[in-house]
């Protein structure tokens, strides 16, 4: 299906049901491949993430994308001192309320079908999330946070996340979009 036009009215954005897996997906990853076929109903039923997934309306079958959200903070314990966290803090916030965490939710996995490749579906769905939690701020929610794997940082930096600390080399960066930059 590369390369055919994306039109998000052709496609079906839903929560997963409760016992509900995805078998046959493959984004070329393994760890979310098994992650989608193995452990999405543990997350959901033990309240961890809310798995999502993403298909074009004639096939349920044929999952374009899948992604998962729980809830989050920003604090001090993610920077290596207070002077980074500080530092942060005077980037994104006035003087006037200073807290010692900041609320977000967390892209847990988030994977894109390589049937579905270089259709825009994952831009397409970080804007979905975005704008989610723009609406209405159903939970007072500030930031938006990956552990993105060091080859999804491009993709998640092109979306307008940005490392909440230096990148350090590790196999997973941490990376952040302020909700707030959209309004």
């Amino acid at each position: 299906m590369a390369g055919n036009d994306f039109y998000a009215e052709n496609y079906t954005l839903r929560k997963m049901n409760d016992g509900e897996t995805i078998p046959n997906f493959d984004c070329g990853d393994f760890d979310l491949n098994e992650f989608a076929k193995n452990d999405v109903p543990f997350y959901k039923s033990e309240l961890i993430a809310m798995p999502y997934v993403f298909y074009p309306n004639e096939s349920e079958n044929h999952i374009a994308a899948y992604f998962t959200l729980s809830n989050d903070k920003i604090s001090v314990s993610e920077f290596d001192s207070n002077s980074q966290f500080n530092k942060f803090r005077k980037q994104n916030f006035n003087d006037r309320k200073r807290l010692r965490s900041y609320p977000s939710v967390k892209i847990g996995r988030f994977a894109v079908s390589v049937d579905f490749e270089g259709m825009g579906i994952g831009s397409y769905l970080i804007d979905f999330i975005k704008s989610y939690f723009l609406a209405d701020n159903k939970t007072g929610c500030r930031f938006i946070t990956v552990d993105a794997y060091r080859k999804a940082i491009p993709f998640y930096q092109k979306n307008g996340f940005d490392y909440l600390q230096k990148d350090d080399g590790s196999t997973t960066q941490l990376l952040y979009f302020d909700l707030k930059s959209v309004l």
